[in-house]
């Protein structure tokens, strides 16, 4: 459990460094999975090694030992982690999971508001264009989704570039990009190191939609225009929907990679992260593994020093029983 433990917390900080920036360059399908994949078994493998720490801490106050019925002398013995690491992992741990809370709650609300908007633009087809001179353009999640698209916005875009945009939008709606984003909004709540993968999960599905609008009117450069054309006409907005919007993510680079060819799939980076989460796994079950024999060997000692106890004071064999845990001697029977 001396290193199991951190392997977890150490595939978390790689990932979170190295991750990013090859995922902006892979074909964003492909990347946006990994990297929600990436945060998923990060977060779990985070998770549970903070959780192992802090029990290592916890299960040696003599009241928490007393109700397990463990040995507070050999499983100090047996534990290399020390008190100090301990506390602080339980600290770590309890403000992730106040914050996941509170992300929990803004992402309720967030659904709860695309719901609420969905029923109140008008029409009741998938596309509702609303009339207002901003120029606004974005995706609405919900049970059918909405496109909300003003007038504003269509008036600087020409009938390419209008169909561009709608297949855009209509991407994000179809492959569900909204779930994406809340997996990476909670896993950064939990562990803020996650941040940057975040980004760089927003920026893929942008890239994503991108790349299907292109699919969809079969030319790369008039999505290109829609992106740039949108993001300068929304460019005077002091502020964007909390929604999935095509003038979303780093706009000059979506430009730049709209105008060159096709990402090609690369192999190789997402082998590399595989390899790293099936670590981090590894790393967790190992730990857990060690902690559950560390808390045996704890409490058979305790059995053993309880029975000792027992003989020493001429009691009967069955109160030896009474007086252990579970793990008593073999053939005695619990009368």
């Amino acid at each position: 459990m001396l290193i199991s433990v951190y392997v977890p917390l150490i595939v978390t900080v790689v990932l979170s460094v190295l991750a990013p920036r090859p995922a902006r360059r892979l074909a964003p399908r492909p990347a946006a999975w990994a990297l929600a994949c990436t945060a998923l078994v990060t977060t779990v493998g985070w998770t549970g090694s903070l959780a192992l720490l802090a029990f290592t801490g916890i299960a040696q106050i003599p009241e928490v030992a007393a109700e397990g019925r463990w040995s507070v002398p050999v499983l100090r013995a047996e534990n290399p982690v020390h008190l100090t690491v301990a506390v602080a992992g339980a600290l770590v741990l309890l403000a992730g999971c106040v914050s996941l809370v509170l992300a929990a709650v803004r992402q309720v609300r967030h659904v709860l508001w695309a719901r609420r908007e969905c029923a109140r633009v008008p029409g009741d087809g998938e596309l509702a264009v609303v009339d207002t001179d901003a120029p606004q353009a974005f995706a609405l999640p919900g049970a059918p989704g909405r496109i909300v698209v003003s007038r504003g916005m269509l008036r600087c875009l020409d009938d390419e570039e209008r169909e561009a945009l709608l297949a855009h939008e209509r991407a994000h709606l179809r492959r569900r990009h909204h779930l994406f984003q809340a997996v990476w909004r909670l896993a950064a709540a939990v562990n803020p190191l996650l941040r940057p993968l975040a980004d760089a999960g927003g920026y893929v599905l942008e890239r994503w939609a991108d790349e299907e609008a292109a699919t969809h009117v079969g030319s790369r450069r008039v999505v290109a225009r829609a992106v740039g054309r949108a993001a300068l006409a929304s460019s005077s907005r002091t502020s964007a929907p909390p929604a999935l919007a095509v003038t979303g993510g780093a706009v000059p680079q979506r430009v730049r990679a709209l105008l060159g060819p096709p990402p090609p799939r690369r192999t190789l980076p997402i082998a590399g992260g595989a390899l790293l989460l099936t670590l981090c796994c590894a790393g967790l079950a190992n730990a857990a593994s060690d902690s559950d024999k560390m808390v045996d060997d704890a409490q058979r000692a305790q059995c053993a020093e309880t029975i000792a106890h027992v003989d020493a004071a001429g009691r009967p064999a069955h109160a030896r029983v009474r007086f252990c845990c579970r793990h008593h001697r073999p053939g005695e029977r619990q009368g």
